[in-house]
């Protein structure tokens, strides 16, 4: 054979192997796992971002073949932030045999209800949705948290109330285990800094109570308000606080701030801080999110790409990682054991450490502000 008729078919062999690759995946038994998450109801913005920022993931991970030659298939259930749902949601995953491991899944409510099932079986639960105490049990090692902690972000933004010289400060906190947490977590850090007792308000998960919340936090003539809120609650709060005094300082917590949040609120919305868990999704310089903009638009999603959306995106890439370091045919033992090896993981900007059971992997905060056109500014 010639040389050149070599070098033609080494190159449609270069060209043709990532095909080939991506087909033989898809022939493959799929690694399926199981995500219950709110895709509808008060916190549906939310869990959709997260969702596609996951999906997002696996799909560019399955066009280059998969993990060892297997595509990952992501079966998700809509519990609409509804606790029973969420636990009908995983006893079907964990009934079902061929499903590895429970990913993603949503919501302070629903992971305090679903890890007492979730311990028992023994599945990898990874990367729950919750900044909550209450989903980092000591000594689960099937139960791995990645994302900062309530009381990390609430010591973040504690902290710089304080540095400002801010002494009155009032806290709205959903009327749920995730508000209690928020609160727990601000009161600590608050004592920590020496400041004064918060006054203090709650809201209830469909937002009907959080005019006279307003009202109340407003007459204490607060300097500052963390608001301990997500989704509608966060819509209704922070209008009607808005309508009692304009320019209160207000600070709030990575889960409030979605795209379609930020849009509903519109001019409300300018000037809230918010602490953020990863980096900013429009930041291109940072390597993570510079592929994560890659796969996002690879996979066409008409959301607008956010933190959250990236936050899912990134649990997806560490999922993949552990994953493939459990080996070609890893049992649910074998990933648990590949997921507390990997230390210091540098994933291009933001660093992975499961350094034991009861720790979140992530310490990252950073505090954003919402400008005037309704996107985050640093």
């Amino acid at each position: 054979m010639k040389p050149s008729a070599i070098r033609r078919r080494l190159l449609a062999g270069l060209v043709a192997a990532p095909w080939v690759a991506a087909t033989r995946a898809q022939d493959a038994v799929p690694w399926r796992i199981g995500q219950s998450i709110a895709l509808s109801g008060p916190l549906g913005d939310l869990g959709q971002a997260m969702h596609q920022g996951a999906k997002a993931c696996f799909a560019a991970v399955n066009a280059k073949g998969g993990i060892h030659g297997r595509p990952i298939e992501l079966q998700v259930r809509d519990d609409g932030y509804d606790v029973p749902r969420a636990l009908a949601n995983a006893q079907a995953f964990l009934t079902d045999k061929d499903c590895f491991a429970l990913f993603n899944c949503m919501g302070t409510p629903m992971i305090g209800a679903m890890l007492p099932k979730v311990l028992e079986n023994g599945v990898p639960f990874f990367a729950p949705f919750t900044g909550a105490l209450l989903a980092r049990p000591p000594g689960a090692r099937n139960v791995f948290n990645i994302r900062a902690s309530y009381p990390d972000e609430a010591e973040q933004l504690v902290q710089h109330l304080a540095t400002i010289g801010i002494k009155r400060i009032g806290i709205a906190y959903q009327n749920n285990a995730f508000g209690k947490e928020v609160l727990a977590g601000a009161q600590v850090a608050m004592e920590k800094h020496k400041l004064g007792g918060a006054t203090t308000v709650t809201v209830e998960n469909d937002g009907k109570d959080a005019a006279q919340a307003a009202a109340k936090l407003a007459a204490a003539a607060p300097e500052a308000v963390l608001v301990g809120l997500a989704g509608k609650p966060t819509l209704d709060f922070v209008k009607a606080i808005r309508a009692q005094r304009r320019g209160l300082p207000l600070y709030a917590l990575s889960v409030m701030g979605p795209a379609a949040t930020l849009r509903a609120l519109g001019d409300d919305a300018t000037g809230i801080a918010v602490s953020q868990v990863v980096p900013s999704p429009g930041n291109a310089v940072v390597p993570v999110v510079r592929e994560f903009q890659q796969a996002w638009k690879a996979a066409g999603v008409e959301l607008e790409p956010s933190h959250l959306a990236l936050e899912g995106y990134i649990n997806a890439r560490v999922f993949c990682e552990v994953l493939r370091r459990a080996g070609r045919n890893a049992s649910r033992a074998a990933f648990i054991d590949a997921g507390w090896q990997l230390r210091r993981y540098e994933l291009g900007g933001f660093e992975v450490n499961f350094s034991e059971p009861g720790r979140n992997a992530s310490r990252f905060v950073e505090l954003t502000m919402v400008g005037r056109d309704g996107r985050f500014i640093r």
